[in-house]
């Protein structure tokens, strides 16, 4: 799916800011064909959870409408005019003028629709009717409840599977855009590297008669460097544009080229689409993850969209400041904890050089997940029914994010009951599909939680990457370092038995600190204690030669779901949810800043 982008064949317009806001609390339900009578309104992008000075809609869980107004043209309406939503979470039907106009179930992914026969001339209105309900047939999964009241007021309580709190609403933005009707459907860019020259591979997706196209890739001073052209053969078209002494986009030293593909017909420019695009390799080889053939070794974090306010609304401010405050820190690279993020923060990542593994939403499939690792039942592969919903995130993903740089591996679930039989039925098939539908064929993973023994694991011999979630220190061998080394190790020993050849990261490691709470006596929960913990992991991820990465939990404290092990949210972050730095920010700048990005361990 292309982002959406203004052209000289495209127009842009953006339907965010102030809409109405209601939810379905009550018997009688909204009626789409009028106007949504309501005095509450919502900021879009942005959940609505942190809005509302009302308990209610903080943690409201059910159903609620959207709605605007929005203004159409006659030169709008000549061409496609296409309505396209950055994320509804979780699930969303869409009305335009009181008519349906596109249905998506999934929270994090974008979805669209052609609107030219719901629109007029004039204003027009939208309607989306939405719920933040998650079962055990989502991803994220949920355990649904619902009662009826004895006035027939539903009600419904949705206990997450998940350690983050369940922000709703039009997340990301909603825009209108416009193409012709003979239009670019879908671009996906592949290359090759020869000693200095490199070849960019495009595989056009085409809508509409046309005659020719015209491929040309410019470097980032605006130069053609690379051009060609091809007739009308039919709605797919491969070709090839070879680029000599090609600039490779690196870990925080990124280049970006524009591909840029014309459509003609009769002389006549019908389409224009620029796909910016870095040229790099990803590779696991001998125990070792390579980018452009280098041993990379990843410094970073596992993180959240979460931030005042926006909740898990796209903040572009944050995520300029989260990856400048990153850089700084000497990281490389994040993961998209437990969901894919924006699309904006994906360009971002492509234009700064951060390293990203993309995880799919598919968090939280483990019967009787809890976040203290008391985990209860072994039924999970019997229990869940996810598999439909975990599938179509992997597409709806990997067609969004095909193209960009920074994305070097795929994360398939997060915290997953890999140990349960039947684990390896469900998974061995997504991992095969994410191969097929990635022509870049990027390392797979899916990142292991400890309560599954790496002796009785089904799935990880699947991955490419062993990533690991590890709690010593914290949720095991609470307070006792040598102890928590002695687990450290054998763990890590046992994983090397089973697959000697995988290379082995840390996607999560910590404890959870109060900033401001200190002791002489290294108490959990205070700063001292956090710089323990990281002191004694480090010292042993540094005696693992085909250890390539670690990446912390967490880069900041977010916002959870009630409980008496959370307060005020988890609060594993380096730094504060404000983004000030606790002790530990300081300890793990010297370290990283001494680790290079390349050749740390040969």
């Amino acid at each position: 799916m292309l982002y959406p982008i203004a052209t000289e064949t495209r127009m842009l317009f953006d339907l965010n800011g102030i809409w109405r806001f209601k939810t379905e609390d009550h018997p009688e339900k909204a009626d789409p064909q009028t106007k949504l009578e309501t005095d509450r309104f919502m900021a879009v992008p942005g959940a609505f959870n942190d809005q509302s000075a009302d308990k209610d809609i903080r943690f409201y869980t059910g159903y609620y409408w959207y709605e605007r107004e929005f203004s159409v043209t006659e030169e709008m309406l000549s061409k496609r005019l296409v309505l396209r939503f950055g994320a509804v979470t979780h699930e969303a039907w869409v009305y335009v003028n009181g008519k349906e106009a596109a249905y998506h179930k999934g929270g994090f992914l974008p979805f669209e629709a052609v609107i030219n026969e719901a629109v007029h001339p004039g204003t027009n209105r939208v309607t989306v009717l939405a719920n933040n309900l998650l079962d055990y047939t989502t991803v994220p999964v949920g355990k649904l409840k619902k009662t009826v009241t004895d006035d027939g007021l539903v009600q419904y309580h949705s206990e997450e599977n998940f350690d983050f709190f369940n922000y709703a609403g039009i997340i990301r933005p909603v825009r209108l855009y416009t193409t012709n009707w003979t239009y670019l459907k879908d671009i996906v860019l592949n290359n090759t590297i020869d000693g200095s020259d490199a070849t960019i591979h495009a595989n056009l997706s085409i809508d509409g008669e046309y005659d020719k196209v015209i491929v040309r890739v410019f470097d980032e001073d605006g130069n053609e460097v690379a051009k060609s052209e091809t007739q009308a053969n039919g709605t797919n078209i491969n070709t090839g544009l070879h680029i000599r002494d090609a600039r490779l986009w690196e870990p925080l030293n990124a280049y970006l080229y524009d591909v840029k593909v014309e459509l003609y017909k009769d002389g006549k420019l019908e389409d224009s689409y620029t796909e910016p695009f870095g040229i790099r390799t990803v590779e696991v080889k001998d125990s070792k993850f390579l980018i452009n053939g280098k041993p990379f070794y990843f410094k970073g974090f596992g993180k959240h969209e979460d931030t005042y306010l926006h909740g898990r609304g796209l903040n572009e401010v944050a995520n300029v400041a989260d990856l400048n405050i990153m850089k700084e820190m000497g990281a490389n690279s994040f993961r998209t904890s437990h969901y894919p993020y924006s699309e904006e923060m994906m360009r971002l990542s492509d234009r700064m050089g951060f390293v990203v593994i993309d995880e799919t939403p598919a968090v939280g499939i483990f019967e009787g997940f809890t976040v203290n690792i008391n985990m209860k039942g072994d039924n999970t592969w019997e229990t869940m029914d996810t598999y439909e919903a975990h599938e179509q995130s992997l597409r709806e993903l990997i067609a969004r994010d095909k193209n960009h740089a920074c994305v070097v591996m795929w994360s398939i679930a997060n915290e997953a009951a890999t140990h349960q039989q039947g684990a390896a039925e469900y998974f061995e098939p997504l991992f095969e599909l994410v191969h097929e539908l990635d022509v870049q064929k990027r390392p797979r993973t899916q990142v292991h939680i400890m309560v599954a023994p790496a002796d009785k694991d089904l799935v990880m011999g699947m991955t490419d990457v062993i990533c690991l979630n590890r709690y010593y220190g914290w949720y095991v061998t609470l307070g006792d370092m040598a102890k928590s080394e002695e687990e450290m190790r054998k763990d890590l020993d046992t994983w090397l038995r089973r697959f000697p050849d995988k290379p082995i990261m840390y996607t999560e490691y910590g404890a959870d600190t109060v900033a401001g709470l200190h002791s002489l006596y290294s108490i959990p929960f205070t700063e001292e204690y956090q710089v323990e913990v990281y002191e004694m992991m480090a010292r042993v991820m540094d005696d693992y030669p085909s250890f390539i990465g670690e990446q912390t939990w967490n880069f900041a404290d977010f916002e959870t779901k009630i409980g008496i092990g959370r307060v005020q949210g988890n609060k594993k972050g380096v730094f504060t949810r404000a983004r000030e730095p606790k002790a530990i920010a300081h300890w793990l700048k010297e370290r990283w800043t001494r680790i290079p990005d390349f050749y740390y361990k040969g």
